[in-house]
């Protein structure tokens, strides 16, 4: 399948557009790809060609908000101020605010273990990338990778455990919170 031709790319982002929107309504695993095809104005069949399954259609669907999570994270300067929250994290939070429900049902035990996984994954390498050359205080005798990997697991986590709180603190207070454990 050619991804440069039009209709390709068209009818990708009507699925992506309809996985969304129905994620959106209800949780993951009450979403199979039939409604999926049909809110997307194509055949089941068309959907196969395209994704190999739900999973990998929700991931694909999420892969723009998993990589501005990524760059957010990985711009934050690890020698700010402990009650100063880098504003890449305060836009992060803020952003994650405004999808509460999508993040919500990704990461819930219902949702997407691709996505989480694929958060996780693009959080760490962004890091792993953003480590290089810099000083990191306080962790200067820990190997980039496994620092990369710890802060990629527990940003995914807080995430998690945040949008799935029933009374969530806001954005800005669990930004400055999850940059006090991060800043350390």
């Amino acid at each position: 399948m050619n991804s440069s031709d039009p209709r390709v790319r068209r009818t990708r982002a009507r699925l992506r557009a309809a996985v969304l929107a129905l994620a959106a309504e209800r949780e993951l695993g009450d979403i199979t790809i039939a409604e999926v095809a049909r809110r997307a104005g194509v055949n089941r069949a068309t959907t196969y060609l395209h994704f190999a399954d739900l999973d990998a259609l929700v991931a694909d669907a999420m892969d723009e908000a998993v990589a501005q999570v990524a760059r957010a994270a990985a711009l934050c300067p690890l020698d700010a101020p402990r009650d100063e929250v880098p504003q890449p994290l305060r836009d992060l939070f803020a952003d994650v605010a405004a999808n509460a429900v999508l993040y919500r049902r990704m990461l819930s035990p219902h949702g997407s273990a691709r996505f989480a996984a694929g958060l996780r994954d693009r959080l760490a390498a962004e890091l792993r990338q953003s480590f290089e050359g810099r000083p990191r205080p306080g962790v200067e005798d820990v190997p980039v990778d496994v620092h990369a990997d710890y802060l990629a697991g527990a940003l995914t986590g807080v995430i998690a455990g945040w949008t799935a709180a029933r009374a969530p603190a806001g954005a800005a207070e669990t930004a400055l919170a999850t940059w006090r454990l991060l800043r350390g």
